[in-house]
């Protein structure tokens, strides 16, 4: 049996597209772009006209991160309701598969929604294994249940959201912790200079040279790094720390 022509080119077009969004670990990264791109290529590929994503802004609320074809407003709406308000609680698929019935549901988002054309919605959470980060919502213009295979495929683009969310988080604590120890490790280099400038001057051991050191700083409330950087360069009077030393 040949396989409809259709079929086979949305079967390409999806592998294509899961390639380009795997690529989180380019150096020119930029998550704003990747989020956008989830969302066209959710209304590019699943029967739908309108897509968004939402994430947890850490204080458990959501915020919009991406929206096309129209859902910015109904994203926005979302803080108090609505199915993403509630994929995100309840850490599952929501469907709305007629919108005409879920005034009592979501007062203001329901009627709102048929007011800009859509019908139907669903949501789906973006999710790392046990951690939901946010959710992604799904608009349709006619009533009716999204196809079983779009709803696999939502999830799909879901994961690959949250993965790549997830990675850049991951990524940029890491370089924030590599720049911590770096600043820790200059911060030694630059006491130990000090340490020696003040035992040369002063014809002592570095110890009680570190010890006036710590002891200025203490009492006159200044980072022991910065004192010792001004020891190095020149700027803090030696003779002002001197009887700090014993």
């Amino acid at each position: 049996m040949t396989e409809h022509p259709t079929y086979r080119a949305r079967e390409l077009r999806l592998a294509e597209v899961f390639v380009e969004l795997a690529d989180t670990l380019d150096v020119d990264f930029d998550v704003g772009v990747f989020l956008e791109r989830v969302a066209d290529r959710c209304v590019e590929l699943l029967d739908v006209t309108a897509a968004g994503l939402l994430l947890d802004d850490g204080r458990g609320e959501l915020r919009t991160a991406a929206g096309c074809g129209g859902a910015g407003e109904l994203l926005l709406r979302q803080r108090e309701e609505g199915p993403c308000l509630d994929c995100y609680r309840g850490r599952d698929v929501v469907t709305a598969p007629d919108l005409a019935r879920c005034d009592d549901r979501w007062p203001r988002f329901a009627p709102l929604a048929r007011d800009r054309g859509f019908h139907a919605t669903y949501a789906v959470p973006l999710r790392r294994r046990a951690e939901v980060i946010g959710a992604l919502n799904l608009f349709r213009g006619a009533p009716g249940d999204p196809p079983g295979s779009d709803v696999a495929l939502a999830r799909a683009f879901a994961d690959a959201a949250a993965i790549g969310i997830l990675q850049e988080r991951t990524r940029q604590r890491q370089e924030s912790l590599a720049a911590q120890l770096q600043a820790a490790l200059d911060s030694r280099v630059v006491l130990e200079q000090a340490k020696g400038v003040l035992a040369e001057r002063w014809g002592v051991g570095v110890d009680e040279a570190f010890t006036a050191l710590r002891r200025y700083a203490r009492t006159r409330r200044v980072r022991l790094a910065e004192l010792a950087l001004g020891v190095v360069d020149g700027t803090v009077d030696t003779d002002a720390l001197r009887g700090h030393g014993s």
